[in-house]
């Protein structure tokens, strides 16, 4: 008879004794090794922990990270860690680092004009710091950055609110239907066929004006809401009344001084004095 194992392995903890010397874990299965055929790029595992937006951020944040004195930079101790970094990118892009190695070519200027000399000046006059055009750049910039975060703080629209939109539906207004042309008619119409019926045989010359008839018109639309179409006419007077009456409206209506309105088709016609903002 075979011997009972002493021991007994639990599966969880095979499974963690598994885990702990694999490499990683595949669709499951615990890898032990790499495949020999495995290819990693060499970027693939590139960390850049400090991105920089040109060779004066880059200054300013050395300066700032080591608490160098702005007014009084150390350059060879700047200059060293400037062009340390600005060999590190150029091994890894070199277009990039163009403009950080225009840079580094200032640097050492001012670097090797530092070693020189100074030049004799007139007395009461102070000698020329070679890094002082270097301070105002990097002073201008800080400034410009420093406004730049603020101006990021402040509230944007599309990212910190959104502009209020409320739906608004046009047709739930009151909407008079506009008077056409053949209504006008139809009414005009209307008129003449009244005038018919009360006739007055008497022959006379009358000295009719439209601008007149205009005034009476708007005398009568005036403390009045809405007068109707008809009672703006006066059968009796005649046919020739009638007429100059119509061509009235019809001129006070291209002036904008009434307006001529109907609620609905069929309805009658009210005109009204036209309203005028103050």
């Amino acid at each position: 008879m075979p011997a009972e194992p002493l021991l007994e392995a639990h599966p969880e903890t095979s499974a963690g004794a598994a885990d702990a010397v694999a490499l990683a874990r595949l669709y499951g299965e615990p890898l032990f090794a790499l495949p020999a055929d495995l290819y990693i790029p060499p970027d693939a595992l590139e960390v850049i922990l400090e991105a920089f937006e040109g060779p004066l951020d880059l200054l300013l944040y050395l300066i700032r990270k080591q608490n160098f004195n702005i007014l009084d930079i150390p350059m060879v101790e700047l200059t060293r860690q400037y062009l340390g970094y600005v060999e590190e990118v150029r091994s890894r892009n070199l277009e990039l680092a163009a403009e950080y190695l225009l840079m580094a070519a200032m640097l050492i200027e001012i670097k090797s004009r530092m070693l020189l000399p100074p030049r004799k000046q007139t007395e009461g006059e102070e000698p020329e710091d070679p890094r002082a055009e270097l301070v105002r750049r990097l002073l201008e910039y800080e400034q410009i950055k420093l406004a730049a975060a603020h101006l990021g703080e402040l509230p944007q629209q599309g990212r910190d609110f959104f502009p209020a939109r409320a739906w608004f539906e046009p047709g739930a207004l009151p909407r008079f239907a506009d008077v056409h042309v053949a209504d006008l008619q139809a009414a005009w119409r209307d008129i003449l066929a009244r005038a018919r019926l009360v006739q007055h045989h008497k022959i006379s010359r009358a000295q009719l004006s439209v601008r007149e008839y205009m005034s009476r018109v708007l005398k009568a639309l005036q403390g009045q809401r809405f007068v109707t179409f008809e009672s703006l006419f006066e059968p009796a007077a005649g046919r020739a009344v009638l007429v100059v009456t119509f061509v009235a409206l019809l001129e006070l209506a291209k002036e904008t001084l009434i307006e001529i309105t109907q609620a609905e088709a069929f309805a009658p016609i009210y005109v009204r004095l036209a309203y005028v903002p103050a």
